[in-house]
């Protein structure tokens, strides 16, 4: 299995014949635009199969009609947002729709749908704004890994409950604050919920009002048995 942050919260997970990007925000992503991708859209989606977004923020859905479009990518997500993506392709599109608590199968891989503690909307040209369901956190199941994609999210105490029932090895973990958790609060739910092999911070730097560094979530991390993996956006990292 082969991880690419691709800036953000958005990653490409290659394994099979499968690739898998979530949260596919990189036009206007300037860590992608600085990456070696040099914001190669093309380059980073290539060969995609599945395309999962975890709700309906701008910086979230990002490009992802786009790849689908070109690529005939599968879409994974709640139903607001493919029934919203759909009415705006210009072909039809592979949907896989599911909400809180449901599982999908896609093949190779299954994605649960579990909470996140945040909201959920889409915002037009125009300034409009289109309501699309609750956000989601994604457990992927694939090639003997467990990963947990947080999404976008505060800490909640059902965080324990997700361990307990699916039982995650890979973590992937907000820490920008203000509109997520921030760095300490994203280490102390690691630390009381989870039995991660493996973490991988992400929805910072993008912004200037984010965190610009993971470093206050490394510090925080120290005493953990838990391996803190801070990824350089487009480097390849090697799981199993």
């Amino acid at each position: 299995m082969k991880f690419f942050w691709l800036g953000h919260s958005a990653f490409r997970i290659e394994f099979g014949d499968t690739v898998l990007i979530i949260d596919p925000f990189l036009n206007g992503n300037k860590c992608f635009a600085d990456s070696q991708y040099a914001g190669d859209l093309a380059k980073a989606t290539e060969g995609c199969t599945h395309v999962a977004i975890t709700h309906g923020h701008n910086d979230h859905v990002g490009d992802a009609l786009k790849i689908i479009e070109n690529t005939g990518a599968t879409l994974i997500a709640n139903p607001e947002i493919c029934q919203y993506l759909s009415g705006k392709a210009t072909k039809d599109i592979k949907t896989c729709a599911g909400n809180s608590g449901g599982t999908v199968d896609l093949g190779e891989f299954t994605l649960t749908f579990v909470q996140a503690v945040h909201s959920s909307s889409y915002t037009e040209a125009d300034g409009t704004i289109v309501y699309l369901g609750n956000p989601n956190g994604f457990i992927i199941n694939a090639k003997g890994a467990t990963i947990y994609h947080m999404g976008d999210t505060d800490i909640f105490g059902d965080m324990e409950l997700i361990n307990r029932l699916y039982h995650p090895n890979i973590g992937i973990v907000p820490i920008g604050d203000v509109y997520t958790m921030g760095a300490q609060n994203a280490a102390f739910a690691v630390k009381k919920y989870f039995n991660f092999e493996m973490v991988i911070p992400c929805h910072y730097k993008t912004f200037p009002v984010l965190e610009q560094s993971a470093d206050k979530f490394v510090n925080a991390m120290k005493e953990s048995s838990t391996k803190v993996v801070v990824c350089e956006v487009g480097e390849k990292l090697k799981i199993g």
